[in-house]
């Protein structure tokens, strides 16, 4: 049967990496400018609170003219300051062609540094610009006392708001350099985590027009607790705070609360999803699908038989590849 051969060849990619274990929980009040109290859930479910009802000012980015481009990396602050001193330098490897249009890549969690170098080069080919940028603590960005990117995900609670805001920050500011290189149409593509991020993005910045994510969910809580990749994260969470409470804490940097924001802005979207995606659940990704119906939302979607690891292997690589590069030849 497909599904289990495919549900096999999943849990042995993910046994692959022996560097997964848990970390402490820790409610992280102090990665958020939150003096720690004698209830530090109610002080995060308010600070989350806060969040979703003013969700333009928190994720608000400041300009800089501080950006440096060396032999096609680019280098430029952050507009957050964490106590990681690597981690508050964005990079980003420019594919340049032209000066109409221009994606912005968002990889995986934990994604090599050269990864999704070639669906830049596959965009480029087409004639648009890609810039693949690096996340949180990824990359020339990841501490030197970490062997992964632990701390973009983590049971951390308040050091994992943090930086995906961060990451979304970065995302606004990169579009800021490429808006004065002169592109005019400027377009998201994320995976897994990435996609989360750059649905963020999308949903608060107008400037983006079209977005494909692979792998797509709708909150954030729900994926770290249910997913494979995951599992040792859900491991040091469970003993401290339940599901529920997670995703009320979790919400602002979920995707579902602000999929209704984009029935103003109508970019074109496409989402590939995998039918057994032991990582990011399809019942978690068809929630979404039924709210993007409910609200209106245009979008197109693909769902392929294979999982999450399986997405990035023959021949589904070569599917999503192709069906990303059709979405945004349109967009040209």
């Amino acid at each position: 049967m497909l599904r289990n051969h495919i549900e096999r060849r999943e849990r042995r990619w993910h046994q692959r990496d022996s560097n997964r274990f848990p970390r402490p929980f820790e409610w992280g009040l102090e990665h958020l400018g939150l003096a720690n109290g004698a209830d530090p859930l109610r002080t995060l479910t308010g600070y989350a609170s806060n969040a979703l009802g003013d969700s333009d000012a928190f994720y608000a980015s400041a300009p800089t003219e501080d950006y440096a481009l060396e032999g096609g990396l680019l280098r430029f602050p952050s507009a957050v300051e964490t106590r990681e001193p690597a981690n508050n330098v964005v990079w980003g490897r420019y594919f340049p062609a032209g000066r109409r249009a221009a994606v912005i890549i968002l990889p995986q969690w934990n994604a090599q540094p050269e990864s999704h170098y070639g669906l830049a080069r596959l965009l480029q080919r087409m004639g648009l610009s890609a810039l693949r940028l690096s996340l949180p603590y990824h990359d020339q960005r990841r501490p030197p006392h970490l062997e992964r990117a632990e701390y973009l995900v983590g049971p951390n609670l308040g050091r994992t708001i943090a930086a995906t805001r961060q990451a979304v920050l970065d995302v606004r500011r990169a579009a800021d350099w490429l808006e004065s290189r002169g592109y005019r149409r400027l377009g998201i593509l994320g995976t897994s985590i990435g996609s989360c991020v750059g649905f963020l993005a999308l949903a608060h910045d107008p400037r983006f027009g079209a977005a494909a994510f692979i792998h797509a969910s709708s909150h954030f809580a729900d994926v770290v607790w249910h997913g494979l990749s995951t599992e040792h994260v859900r491991e040091a969470l469970e003993p401290s705070i339940d599901l529920g409470d997670l995703r009320r804490v979790w919400a602002p940097i979920s995707p579902y609360p602000f999929i209704g924001r984009l029935k103003s802005t109508r970019p074109e979207m496409l989402v590939l999803a995998g039918k057994y995606d032991l990582s990011f659940p399809f019942d978690l990704t068809r929630v979404s699908f039924t709210e993007f119906e409910r609200q209106g939302i245009r979008h197109e979607r693909i769902v392929l038989p294979c999982g999450h690891y399986t997405m990035a292997r023959f021949p589904f690589n070569v599917v999503a590849g192709f069906s990303v590069a059709r979405f945004f030849r349109r967009f040209r």
